[in-house]
């Protein structure tokens, strides 16, 4: 079982040399995930040594440019590349449109079948699940229609105790039945299964909260969360530009975590107009301890970050 995060993008809508547009990689239990595609997001992937083939699902916030300039590239170099497997994409209904006319445009027709899903969920509701993870959507609160996202790992398996099961003498044939909860039949006795296993290991989730401004709509998608990204466009000294955006700051984002009892918390999308991320960092951790600070190229493994 794996976790992993890369922040590809950290910036907001104007690019800096330092700071690539939005853009995040994730790998959950060998899924691979892209959550939104601003500008330069397949040099990133390509910089980071991420291989872009891999990616499975695109999850698009909301279509401002700074979120999915980078996508009809990207799909375009996994078409050059001889793409055969589908990718699925996720975003605002008109992102379909766009996408298809930016390829038709382009004379291609793709190696590969790109299947669109348009958000219009008003709450959290979940748009992909196989055994080993799920991922929901919810409504953010911005200037357009936006969504935010969360990936969760499916609960796991029990911990087997290997001494108890030796001393006696289950089969191999019985260890998955006590890794799925199951009590043993032996001998017209029946053993149970807490004789032989261990809690599991908690499953893990990441909430991705793109461009809002603070709202108790999305509150329910973070509670508990073990780590949140949330936008931190603005310090308290530009609050008032950030009210009349629908962005956040840095303030703000750690008070939406400590409110619902989230475990760690990652702020991004920063204004160009900063030429350190420091007064962020300050304003956020004095609220909210357990804060980082997004940097392109940051690789968080969930599994080390604290759980309590």
């Amino acid at each position: 079982m794996s976790f992993n995060l890369c922040i590809l993008g950290s910036g907001a809508a104007l690019p800096t040399g330092r700071r690539n547009p939005t853009a995040q990689y994730i790998e959950c239990n060998n899924r691979h995930i892209l959550i939104d595609c601003g500008e330069g997001t397949q040099l990133q992937l390509r910089k980071f040594g991420i291989k872009l083939q891999r990616i499975s699902h695109i999850l698009i916030s909301h279509l401002h440019g700074d979120h999915f300039f980078g996508l009809p590239g990207l799909i375009s170099t996994m078409h050059l590349l001889g793409r055969t497997r589908g990718l699925t994409v996720y975003g605002p209904p008109e992102l379909k449109q766009l996408i298809s006319s930016f390829i038709e445009v382009g004379g291609h027709k793709l190696s590969f079948d790109v299947q669109f899903i348009g958000m219009t969920n008003k709450s959290i509701e979940t748009i992909f699940e196989d055994r080993l993870i799920e991922i929901k959507s919810f409504p953010l609160k911005h200037r357009i229609p936006t969504w935010g996202y969360k990936i969760q790992e499916k609960q796991k398996a029990l911990h087997l105790n290997a001494e108890a099961i030796k001393d006696a003498g289950l089969l191999l044939e019985d260890l998955p039945k006590l890794k799925s909860g199951l009590d043993i039949h032996k001998n017209g006795k029946i053993l149970p299964n807490q004789l032989f296993t261990f809690a599991p290991s908690p499953s893990l989730e990441y909430v991705y909260c793109s461009d809002t401004k603070p709202w108790t709509g999305y509150e329910q998608a973070i509670e508990k969360a073990h780590l949140i990204y949330h936008e931190a466009t603005f310090t308290e000294q530009h609050a008032a530009r950030a009210k009349q955006t629908f962005h956040s700051t840095a303030k703000q984002a750690a008070q939406m975590a400590k409110k619902m009892d989230v475990k760690n918390l990652i702020i991004g999308h920063f204004s160009s107009r900063y030429d350190s991320s420091d007064q962020h960092l300050d304003e956020a951790s004095e609220i909210f301890p357990n804060t980082l600070i997004a940097e392109d190229g940051l690789m968080i493994d969930l599994e080390k970050l604290p759980y309590f």
